[in-house]
């Protein structure tokens, strides 16, 4: 899917039909998210089969107040609308694929199991 820019209206739709999305909560006031721009807009050129979604939490408060953004950049990353990953700040472009990498490999349909069976 690539890159977009998601809004409120399109969040729901986005990850409901997505496996993976990478959500970057950012403002183009935020220095920090000026400088992960790039990385990010090359690992989505890189990964056509994931969906990277920018969040502009200027435009989009909702969204971010529903995920509690505190701190930009943020990254979150969905896999089968299950939240897997969250962080503030930005990342190098290594540690970045290393994520990605680290995602595509995530088992989240057991992991769930595994979470439910110890809470059992």
């Amino acid at each position: 899917m690539a890159l977009i820019n998601l809004t409120g209206d399109a969040f729901n739709a986005t990850v409901d039909t997505d496996d993976i999305v990478i959500l970057d909560f950012w403002a183009s006031w935020c220095g920090p998210c000026k400088m992960f721009g790039p990385t990010f807009e090359a690992a989505a050129e890189k990964h056509p089969d994931i969906t990277f979604a920018k969040i502009d939490t200027e435009e989009e408060q909702d969204l971010a107040a529903h995920f509690n953004i505190r701190s930009i950049p943020t990254l979150m990353v969905l896999k089968k609308r299950t939240l897997v990953f969250n962080q503030a700040g930005s990342m190098s472009p290594a540690q970045f694929e290393q994520l990605i990498a680290a995602v595509r490999e995530l088992d989240v349909d057991a992991e769930l199991a595994r979470q439910e069976a110890g809470q059992a």
